[in-house]
Order: structure tokens, then sequence, then C-alpha cells
């Protein structure tokens, strides 16, 4: 078994340094990847690092254990927690189990303590790993899975209309619990069985993977929502349709699903790909949202395998498209936004074929043409791309409804058109994209100093989520969110104390700090000297 990853936080780096010093990590089963003095270092560095154990002291400045403890717990479910406190206090204890902290430790902690924990956690993190694994119990779960009929249903639900009140009484007939949702979020997903991380024995028996990344999912979701999970007849391998209550958001679930997605790698050796379509209010509306959840895997190409992709980070939000009934005008659309060249031809000779081999008026596949350059229509209008751009000027415009009587110079025309589309669609979303960060950067700059400015903030204003935001950010930038909003904060503070007599503690008001010491602590990390001995080297 490989090694566990640990990080180490503590406000007293001599006894960072001693316990790093004093235990023999790999006979434990751990390696230290990282140290930090506080919680707010520690945040940074877990987001970068993420370990699978972080120990940490209860008494911090800026941001103590337990409010650690606690972010770590939202943003991070799998990871282990273990708390050391030279305070006996009853009510720091309390808080620790309400947070389900693995360990509560009381100091000073000597090596054999601590080994001994490290051990047993080691224990435990092998226990749950080789039961996610376990071969016997993974065939055993897969013969009592749902009956065929219920996935079946499933199936049907999210490719046909079904009116309301067979679907109420199907779900309840199969004991099915996502009914009296305020909303309802479909979730597809993709097992990248080509892109093994690590061989291990699960991947000798390939029917077994979805079998095992289905109990992770369902293990996941268990402790957020009310969900319905089966195996795809088609587009994916697995869907959810998550049953949101109040108390329940779509960037809550899109956290827990990134969770999986890190989940299923790190013990499954595997990677999953998981697209969140739009939300429905009404559970007829299924079949649409079904659509756009596997319309975000599309884009798989675009974003990356191996994590979620949202499908309002990657469509504009509040944009249309035309719905088809038929697979091959999908098929059209959906090479046409994601291509490649090849699979735009494919898709061309696939409608030309369908044409040639009607035996029908030739009205009628005039008519059937008009739709398909309906459809191309509808998505210049979605990208907001100019008509002329894609159609060229009035004299081709008139020439292209001579062509409608020709179905070769209507290919010809066709390809031509959906390839060109193709790259503008690609260019219009590369400049979305900058734009968007743009647009996080004004509003950092005019929000700097409001002391709780935080990516949900800048998201909501933008229509993102976090984890799509946080990810084009540092790509676009080269920098986190957090680094990048602490170097505007300090090259603020620090034409302030240029050009102003203003006291330190007002200054890390301005630039939107509450406390003057983490200010202070900040300024001196980044520059190297105090606020204070920065403005008297003037």
């Amino acid at each position: 078994m490989d090694l566990y990853s640990i990080i180490l936080v503590d406000d007293e780096e001599e006894v960072r340094k001693s316990i790093i010093k004093k235990i023999e990590w790999q006979s434990a089963g751990f390696h230290v990847v990282g140290d930090a003095e506080n919680g707010e270092d520690a945040l940074e560095k877990i987001e970068i690092l993420e370990p699978d154990v972080v120990l940490t002291d209860i008494r911090m400045p800026y941001m103590d254990g337990l409010l650690l403890a606690e972010k770590i717990r939202q943003r991070y479910p799998s990871m282990k927690v273990v708390i050391f406190s030279g305070y006996d206090d009853f009510e720091y204890a309390q808080r620790a189990i309400k947070l389900n902290v693995t360990e509560y430790i009381l100091k000073p902690v000597n090596v054999e303590e601590l080994t001994s924990i490290l051990k047993r956690i080691k224990s435990n993190l092998d226990l749950e790993i080789e039961e996610k694994r376990n071969l016997s119990r993974l065939r055993e779960k897969y013969r009592k899975s749902l009956p065929l009929i219920r996935e079946q249903f499933f199936n049907e639900l999210v490719h046909k209309n079904i009116k309301r009140e067979l679907i109420e009484q199907k779900l309840k007939e199969y004991d099915v619990p996502i009914l009296g949702a305020t909303r309802w979020v479909l979730v597809a997903i993709d097992v990248e069985e080509g892109d093994v991380v690590e061989p291990i024995s699960l991947h000798s028996e390939e029917e077994l993977i979805p079998i095992s990344v289905m109990q992770v999912v369902r293990e996941k979701l268990e402790g957020y929502c009310r969900f319905a999970l089966f195996q795809s007849a088609s587009e994916a391998d697995m869907v959810v349709i998550a049953a949101l209550d109040e108390d329940n958001s779509i960037t809550g679930l899109t956290d827990v699903l990134g969770d999986i997605c890190k989940e299923t790698k790190r013990i499954l050796k595997v990677p999953v790909t998981i697209g969140i379509g739009h939300s429905c209010e009404e559970i007829t509306e299924i079949l649409k949202a079904y659509q756009s959840a596997v319309d975000a895997l599309g884009y798989k190409a675009i974003a990356g395998t191996g994590s979620t992709i949202y499908i309002n980070d990657m469509e504009p939000v509040g944009s249309g498209k035309l719905e088809f009934d038929s697979v091959t005008e999908g098929e059209l659309i959906s090479a046409i936004k994601f291509g490649p060249e090849e699979k735009i031809e494919s898709s061309v000779k696939k409608i030309m074929e369908k044409m040639k081999t009607a035996k029908v008026h030739y009205r009628q596949q005039q008519v059937y043409m008009i739709g398909v350059l309906n459809s191309i229509i509808q998505m210049i209008q979605q990208y907001d791309l100019a008509l002329e751009d894609i159609m060229g000027g009035e004299l081709e415009s008139i020439a292209l409804f001579d062509k409608l009587k020709k179905i070769e110079e209507f290919s010809s025309w066709l390809f031509k058109i959906a390839g060109k589309l193709n790259r503008l669609i690609n260019q219009e979303r590369d400049m979305t994209t900058r734009q968007v960060i743009q647009d996080a950067k004004q509003f950092i700059m005019d929000h700097y100093q409001n002391p709780d400015l935080s990516v949900e903030m800048i998201c909501r204003h933008l229509h993102m989520s976090p984890a799509y935001f946080s990810t084009v950010f540092k790509k676009e930038t080269g920098q986190a969110y957090i680094a990048y909003l602490t170097d505007v904060r300090l090259n603020k503070a620090v034409e302030l104390l240029n050009k102003t007599d203003d006291k330190t503690y007002i200054i890390a008001s301005k630039v939107g700090y509450q406390e003057q010491n983490y200010f202070s602590y900040v300024f001196k990390k980044k520059f190297g000297v105090s606020p204070t001995r920065y403005r008297g080297a003037r």
C-alpha cells in the first residue's frame, strides 16, 4: 500500500520541526507533504497538495484548528482531521466530535502516542480502500443490484416523454425517494477506463469497475441529498437524478461530485468525468435536463477528463438551442460544438445518406434541409455570432436557396459552414473565458476592500461554479484566486503607505483585512518587513 500524505499545522515552528523530526513517518505509513503556521496558510496548501490527513493545533492566530476542520469538512469530506490541543476543554472536544474529527489529542504529544494514532488512522484508511476494492464484495453487490425492469424505467425516463402520473406511480412502486423536490439535477458519469492511473487487481475484471464507481457515488451522495442512481443504456456509463430540497444547492452538489472524482482516482485508480446538467423544477422535464448533462460530458475534449463539468460553465447562461427529436440532428449539433473535423464530416455524411435513401418527394427533402439550416442559425444565435461571418454576403445567402434543390451542393455547403461555425465557436469560447477572467479581476478591484469577498461571491456575479472558476482563473492568470486577491490588497496597501499618513490598522481595514495583526503577518510574508518598517524605509 502506498504511503498516505499528511500536512502538519501549528503556529510554533519549533513544535512543527520537532514533530516532523521525531516521528518515523514511513514506518507509520505516512509522508509529510507540507506544513503551515496557521489555518489560512493550511487551506491554501491543502488546495494544492490534497493530503489524506491534516494534523492541526487547536489554538492558532487568524484561523484556529476547529474553524480549519470545519472548512475541510465542507470542501474535502474524505480528508481525515486530527486535532491536538493544550487545553483539556470539554467544549472543544464537543465541537470536534460534531465536526467528525478523526482524533482529538491533548498536548504535550509524545512520540509513542502519536505514532500509535497514526498507525490506527492508516489501518482505517487501508480498510476503507480495501472495502471499496474488494472483488468478492463487489460481485455480491452486482448480483443484488437493482432489477432490470427498474433500470429500464430510469432509461425510459431520461429518453422519452412520460406523463407525470406514470412517473409518480413508478417511482412510488419502485421505492425511489426523489419525489417532492424543489428541483432536480441530472448528472451523467463516464468512467474513463482507458486512462487507468495505476493498475490494481480490480482492473483485471473490467465489468466490476463501473460497479465499484457506483458504490463510491452512492456512498458520497447519501449524506447530501435524495437521489436515484442507475446504469445508462447510452451516452454515459451511469446517471444520477439528484433531488434537491431547500437545504441543498447545486454548488454543494458540485462539491460532492468533485469529491467523487478525487476518490475514484485515489482509491480505484480510475478517473471519472461527471457532466452536470441544468436543473428543472418539474419532474416531467427530466428528459431535457438529462440531455444538458450529456452535453456537459461532450465538453470533456475542452475541459479535460477526470473532473466535473457543469453545463452552465460551458454554454452561455439563459441561451437556448433548438431541440431535435432526431438523433442524427443532435449528432450534428454535438459535432459542430466539439469537433473534431472528422466527426463533423461523418455527421454531415450521415445526414446526406439519410436524405439520399429516403423515398420521398423532393419537397420533403427541402423541408429537411431547411430544418438543418434552422439548427445552424439557432447555434449562431446561441453563441451570438455574426450571421454574415458564417453565411457570407447577401449573394451567397440568396444562392443558398438554390442549393436546397441539389443534395450534393447542399452537402458541400453544410460541411464548409459546419467547420467554419466550429472554429468560430471555439474562438468565442476562448474569448468568453478571457472576458470572464477580466470581469472577475474588475470585480476584485471593485470589492477588495470587503473582508468577506470570496470565490462564491464572485461566482454568483459571474454565474459560474466555484470549481470551474478556480480552474480557469489559475489557468489564465497563473495564480490561485486567494494569491491574486492577496497581491491586489497588498499592492493597494503599499500605495496607501507611500501616499498617506494613515495608521496601519486603518490601512488594513481599507484593503480588506479585519485584523491588523494578520495584515501585518501577510505583509511581512510578502515583502520581508512589517508595514511600519516599510514606511520608515521610504
